[in-house]
C-alpha cells in the first residue's frame, strides 16, 4: 500500500478521535469517505474499542437479505489494513474469501482502513458518483462476529449540502446511530444534493418518498395512489410495525425495474426516466414495486423462516419457504392495490394475466416445485439458469398463496381467508420472537380453513402437478376465467422455440418441434428455408407453416448447420389471460364482492 494512502488513514483516523468521541465505547463506528468519485472507490473507516482480545475476527456479509444467493462483496475491496489506536499496524490475516482475522495483542482501539469499489446502481448495490454516494451497508460494512449485537455508529464525510435519506436514526448531521448491525445492514441510505422528498402520514406514521434523478408527473396522485395502498396494508395487519418508513428511489435513465425490501425502508430502481410517471408506460410497474416492497415489511422482515431467525451474514441461509416470503408478497402486493382501489379491473388482470404467462411458459414448473426452487437459489440464483430446470419463488408461489385463499374461503363460506394466515403468522410467530417452519405454514393454514390440505401441498408445493385444473375451479370460485390465445409469434406457438431480437434462441419448449428438430439454445439462426432472418423469423415460419421448414444455424460453437421441423395443430408457448365472466352467477358475484372487501 503507497505512502500516501496511508498517511490519508491515519490523518482521517486520528483527526476522528478527536471529533468524536463516542458514548457507548463499546459500539462500532464506520466513516464513509471519498476523494475521486470518479474512481468509484469509497474509502471506509472502521472502529472498534478492544475489551482486552488478543485477535478479532471481522466478517464482510456473504449476501444481503432479499436476494437469496451469495453477494461475494469482498470482491469489490481492493485494500484493506488495521491499525492499534497509535497508528501501528496491525497482523491481519484472511480467513476465508469474507473473514479476516486481526492480531490485536495489547491495542486498545482497533481501526480498520478499506476501500470498496461502487459502480453498480440497482437496488441492492452500492454506487458512488459526482451527484451521490448510495450504499447499502450490508455489501460493504465489516462486523465483528462476536459483538454484532453492539450499537453503530456512522458518520458520512459528505459535501456539506447532501441531504440523507435512510431510516436510521440521525444525531447530527451527516452522523447517524443503529441499535446493532443488523440495523445497519438493513438500513440503505443515499446522500446527494438533489434528493426530492415528499412525505404522507397514516394515523401517526409518516411514509417518505425520496428520489434520486429527474422525476416529472403528477405527485399529488402518486401520494394520494401511495397513500390508498399503504392504508390498505395497514388495515389488513391491523397497524404499521414502525413509526417512519421511507421508499428511496433511483429514478434512471436507462431500462431498470428492480426493488429490495428492509425493515423500514426500500429502495427501488426503475427507467427510463420518461416512462415512470406515464400512465401509459410504467406507473402501474411503479405503483407494483412500490405496494410489493411495502407488503415485504411484514412478510420477510418480520414474518421471516425460521432458518432466517436470525439471520446468518456468514453463509447461505437455506430455506424451502421462499414461496411464502416472495410469492405471498407478489400475490398481495398487487391486491392490496386492487382493493385500495388504486388499480382497476384491467390494471390487476393485466398482472393476474402475467403470472399465469409465466407459470404456463415455464416447463420449468414440471421439473422442480416450488419448494425446491427455493432451496435452489443459493445454487443457481437468481436468472434461468439451464433450461427448463426450476419453477419461480415469486411466480409459483403468487399462484400457491392465490389457490390457498379459495381453498380456505371454499371451506369457510367465505367467512376466513388467507389474510388471517398472514395476521398469525406476525401475531403468533413474529411477535413472540419466533420464525415460520414448513409445518408451520401448512398447519396455520390448515387450522384456518378447518381442513387438512396435506395432498394439496404434496402436489402442488412440494411436487409438480399442473396447477392448470386447480387455478380453473378457483377462478370460476370468484366468477373468472382464463383465455388461452395462439402468441403473436408463430414459432413460439407452433413450433416451441423463443428468439431474442437478434435471432439468437433463448427458449425451447420440450418435445416440441424445434425440440425434436435438435435446435439447441444460444444457437443463431441465420435463414428460414433459404430466407435471411434478419428478425423475421415470426414471419418467415409462418409463411412456411404448411411445409418442411429448415432453419440454417450458426451454433453456440462456430459451427455452420441445419435442423428441419414442420408445424402441427399443438400449440406450445401460448397467451393466457385472466377475465371476468360476462355473466357471472349470483353466487359468484357475492363470493367475488366478499373477495375484494376482505
Amino acid at each position: 500500500m503507497n505512502s500516501e494512502f496511508v498517511d490519508q488513514i491515519l490523518n482521517k483516523y486520528l483527526t476522528n478521535l478527536q471529533l468524536y468521541i463516542s458514548d457507548n465505547p463499546s459500539q462500532m463506528k464506520y466513516t464513509f469517505s471519498y476523494s475521486n468519485p470518479n474512481s468509484h472507490y469509497i474509502n471506509i473507516q472502521f472502529e472498534l474499542e478492544l475489551n482486552g482480545e488478543t485477535s478479532v475476527d471481522l466478517q464482510l456479509p456473504a449476501w444481503r437479505p432479499g436476494r437469496y444467493e451469495l453477494g461475494n462483496f469482498a470482491k469489490n475491496i481492493q485494500k484493506w489494513e488495521a491499525f492499534d489506536e497509535n497508528g501501528k499496524k496491525l497482523s491481519a490475516q484472511k480467513m476465508t474469501k469474507d473473514l479476516w482475522r486481526v492480531q490485536t495483542k495489547s491495542a486498545k482501539k482497533l481501526m480498520v482502513q478499506y476501500n470498496y469499489f461502487a459502480f453498480e446502481l440497482n437496488a441492492g448495490s452500492t454506487f458512488l458518483s459526482e451527484e451521490q454516494l448510495y450504499v447499502n451497508p450490508v455489501n460493504c460494512c465489516l462486523y465483528d462476529t462476536n459483538r454484532a449485537e453492539e450499537p453503530c455508529e456512522l458518520i458520512l464525510d459528505v459535501p456539506e449540502d447532501y441531504k440523507v435519506a435512510t431510516s436510521l436514526k440521525k444525531v447530527k448531521k451527516h452522523e447517524f446511530k443503529a441499535k446493532d448491525f443488523d440495523e445497519l445492514a438493513d438500513s440503505p441510505f443515499i446522500a446527494s444534493a438533489s434528493l426530492k422528498h415528499f412525505k404522507y402520514t397514516i394515523d401517526n406514521t409518516n411514509f417518505h418518498l425520496w428520489f434520486q434523478g429527474s422525476l416529472k408527473g403528477d405527485f399529488d396522485k402518486l401520494i394520494n395512489d401511495f397513500t390508498a395502498f399503504s392504508k390498505e396494508q395497514g388495515k389488513l395487519f391491523k397497524g404499521f410495525p414502525f413509526k417512519n418508513y421511507h421508499f428511496l428511489f433511483h429514478i434512471l435513465p436507462v431500462k431498470a425495474y428492480h426493488g429490495v425490501e428492509h425493515a423500514d425502508s426500500t429502495v427501488i430502481a426503475l427507467g427510463p426516466t420518461y416512462e415512470v410517471m406515464d400512465p401509459k408506460k410504467l406507473y402501474d410497474e411503479l405503483l407494483g414495486v412500490s405496494s410489493h416492497e411495502l407488503f415485504h415489511a411484514w412478510n420477510v422482515k418480520r414474518i421471516r423462516p425460521a432458518e432466517m431467525w436470525p439471520y446468518d451474514f456468514t453463509q447461505e441461509n437455506y430455506s424451502r419457504l421462499g414461496y411464502l416470503a416472495e410469492g405471498a408478497t407478489t400475490w398481495y402486493g398487487d391486491l392490496m392495490l386492487y382493493r385500495s382501489g388504486v388499480f382497476t379491473d384491467e390494471s390487476f388482470l393485466k398482472t393476474f394475466s402475467q403470472l399465469m404467462n409465466k407459470h404456463f411458459n415455464n416447463p420449468g414448473v414440471l421439473n422442480l416445485s416450488v419448494a425446491d426452487s427455493s432451496f435452489d437459489t443459493w445454487l443457481d440464483g437468481y436468472g434461468m439458469g439451464v433450461p427448463n430446470r426450476k419453477s419461480s419463488i415469486y411466480t409459483e408461489g403468487a399462484l400457491i398463496t392465490f389457490l390457498l385463499d379459495i381453498e380456505i374461503r371454499k371451506s369457510t363460506t367465505d367467512k376466513h381467508s388467507f389474510d388471517e394466515v398472514l395476521r398469525t403468522f406476525y401475531e403468533d410467530f413474529y411477535l413472540k420472537g419466533k420464525g415460520i417452519t414448513e409445518t408451520d405454514y401448512q398447519n396455520v393454514v390448515e387450522q384456518i380453513a378447518g381442513k387438512k390440505l396435506g395432498t394439496f401441498f404434496k402436489k402442488y408445493v412440494n411436487g409438480v402437478e399442473d396447477y392448470f385444473p386447480e387455478l380453473k375451479k378457483a377462478l370460476d370460485y370468484l366468477g373468472m376465467e382464463v383465455q388461452i390465445d395462439l402468441r403473436e409469434n408463430y414459432h413460439e406457438s407452433y413450433l416451441g422455440f423463443v428468439c431474442d431480437e437478434n435471432d439468437k434462441v433463448l427458449m425451447i419448449y420440450p418435445n416440441s418441434a424445434a425440440d425434436d428438430a435438435g435446435l439447441s439454445v444460444e444457437d443463431q439462426i441465420r435463414t428460414i428455408n433459404g430466407m435471411e432472418a434478419k428478425g423475421k423469423i415470426s414471419e418467415w415460419t409462418k409463411y412456411f407453416g404448411d411445409e418442411q421448414i429448415e432453419l440454417g444455424l450458426i451454433s453456440k460453437y462456430g459451427e455452420d448447420c441445419a435442423v428441419q421441423m414442420k408445424a402441427t395443430d399443438e400449440i406450445f408457448y401460448a397467451n393466457y389471460k385472466v377475465r371476468r365472466k360476462e355473466k357471472p352467477s349470483k353466487e359468484q358475484e357475492e363470493r367475488f364482492k366478499k373477495w375484494m372487501k376482505t
